[in-house]
């Protein structure tokens, strides 16, 4: 079956998109905090952590701890939660196969746009054996004057890749991805899975997604169509 592109690139997030990491790293985060004197629950880390970069954060760390993180806590923080990644990181169910169908209608025309710094963006692609499909087509929010939910990734990805950000679909799992893809121009998918650490489909639809799904087994039929 030969499948045809409906849109002019598919811009990825990484992190609950490609990779089921949200549950290990606010694992390690919460640890970090409560250390600090700031317990939180799982769902009230994911509410307000997920999708978003530490650093941005480091004004409401300090209001509930009375600690300024700084650049040395954050390395510390990554340091750890780079070796639980390394020993526990699996890829979200279903999203190998379908990164590689979605791969042979989009040849060249795949990327990984996240909010992560590099190396841990590098360091998951590599364990779930997706590396090759994105290397050389990988963004870090990090490396830009703003991160999610401004669009720049988004944007970077699509201008590297040549085409019309409007052009492209985007998958997010997260309000401030969305928001990110929504502020690009792009068609942005919702992933919002059943699990503690994935929005539902309201929050996700809430903060601008065009449409969403469960499963990543949908996910080439929402992108290609028979050609």
């Amino acid at each position: 079956m030969d499948l045809s592109p409906k849109f002019a690139a598919v811009l990825f997030d990484c992190d609950g998109v490609l990779v089921d990491s949200e549950s290990i790293t606010n694992e390690v985060l919460r640890g970090m905090l409560a250390d600090m004197g700031w317990d939180l629950t799982q769902e009230e880390a994911v509410a307000r952590f997920v999708g978003k970069m530490l650093r941005d954060e480091a004004d409401v760390i300090e209001e509930h701890t009375g600690v300024r993180i700084d650049a040395d806590w954050l390395a510390d923080f990554r340091q750890r939660r780079n070796v639980e990644l390394e020993a526990r990181l699996e890829a979200i169910p279903g999203v190998v196969d379908a990164v590689h169908i979605i791969e042979k209608a989009y040849p060249g025309r795949l990327a990984c746009a996240s909010s992560a710094d590099r190396p841990k963006i590098e360091l998951q692609l590599k364990k779930i054996g997706l590396y090759d499909v994105f290397k050389g087509r990988i963004f870090s929010g990090m490396e830009l004057p703003r991160s999610k939910p401004a669009p720049d990734v988004y944007l970077a990805a699509a201008h590297a890749l040549g085409v019309d950000p409007a052009e492209a679909a985007v998958i997010e799992d997260s309000p401030t991805g969305v928001i990110a893809g929504r502020a690009a121009g792009s068609y942005v998918f919702g992933f919002c899975p059943p699990s503690p650490v994935h929005q539902t489909p309201e929050t996700l639809l809430a903060a601008g997604a065009d449409a969403t799904f469960d499963s990543m087994a949908e996910l080439p039929g929402l992108v290609t169509r028979e050609g």
